[in-house]
């Protein structure tokens, strides 16, 4: 690398403003491109791959900036809406879920998708597939879990920290000036008052009745099970079955004998994936999504704590390295 830098730096100096661009890492900028995972038909099986939480922020590092996962599957879905041969759409799932909104958002992209494209959607989850991750998969035509799944958590959460006591300790104070007595609510240098509370947990259930009432629209759950999903728990693929909150359980091999079936094309349709590099023996388990090389992060920290906000998200899931 270092001998490649040395010869590269001449080039820069003659050449002046004719050098011609290098890209030493596949950015965002460049064009999404498609690649064939498996088979060679007209037909087309589209895979997306929902990975880590669910944000519309992008996300920086030392050396790139990575686009939010709602710009990186809208750009793929907006792409596979340009595309007739385009029949059948694998969602492949693993988070545990993000934010309210960014989970909300994709929800209605995937569901007008469907709608404007009439192409079929099978959602099969991965290792989890929790609370937002679960939310963006209702609009699909069937949902498939692995035998080892984790899913569900249909719930929401709201996010404060509070260090007013820490900031006590220390002799450290913050003074406020407002119009309105609920402006600095949940603010995390002063204790949260009972009416505070109160309004918060109003947020919170009504925000977890949009959640169920969507489950109840899409899934069809019993009383006895939509009461048992409407406790925000964790289930296993079977209890997840049991539940109807998955249609069967298999794995991802057979999600595309699955998906054949319910488009109806060929057994040798191809099965394609959109991304911005081409990676040697690709095939349908690569669970790359980022757009270049691996990021680089000086320090890594062993907990990474969700920002204040509203999450469709299951915190013990959701630290990431």
């Amino acid at each position: 690398m270092y001998y490649f830098c040395m010869i590269l730096l001449p080039l820069f100096f003659f050449t002046g403003c004719s050098m011609p661009a290098i890209s030493l890492f596949p950015g965002n900028s460049s064009p999404l491109e498609e690649y064939v995972l498996e088979g060679s038909g007209k037909e087309k099986i589209l895979v997306i791959s929902v990975q880590g939480k669910i944000t519309d922020r992008n996300e920086k590092s030392l050396l790139r900036s990575e686009i939010s996962m709602v710009q990186r599957i809208v750009s793929r879905l907006r792409k596979a809406e340009k595309d007739k041969y385009i029949k059948g759409l694998i969602l492949k799932v693993d988070s545990p879920g993000g934010s309210v909104t960014a989970s909300d958002i994709l929800y209605h992209e995937i569901l007008e998708f469907r709608q404007r494209t009439g192409v079929k959607i099978l959602a099969v989850f991965m290792n989890l597939a929790a609370s937002g991750a679960y939310y963006i998969s209702l609009p699909a035509d069937r949902i498939m879990a692995h035998p080892t799944t984790i899913c569900g958590s249909v719930g929401v959460i709201i996010i404060r920290p509070e260090v007013s006591e820490l900031m006590q300790k220390l002799g450290i104070a913050v003074s406020v000036s407002k119009t309105g007595k609920q402006k600095d609510m949940g603010s995390p240098f002063r204790k949260t008052g009972p009416e505070e509370e109160k309004i918060f947990q109003k947020l919170a259930e009504e925000l977890g009745t949009r959640f169920l009432g969507l489950v109840k629209k899409h899934r069809h759950p019993d009383a006895d099970a939509l009461r048992q999903i409407a406790e925000a728990g964790v289930f296993l693929a079977e209890d997840a079955l049991k539940l109807g909150l998955v249609d069967e359980i298999a794995y991802l091999g057979d999600a595309v004998k699955r998906i054949q079936e319910m488009t109806g094309i060929p057994e040798d349709a191809s099965i394609v994936c959109y991304r911005r590099r081409e990676y040697p023996d690709d095939n349908i388990y690569n669970t790359s999504v980022q757009s270049g090389i691996g990021t680089v992060s000086l320090i890594s920290l062993p907990l990474s704590v969700p920002a204040a906000g509203f999450y469709y998200l299951w915190p013990p899931a959701a630290q990431e390295k």
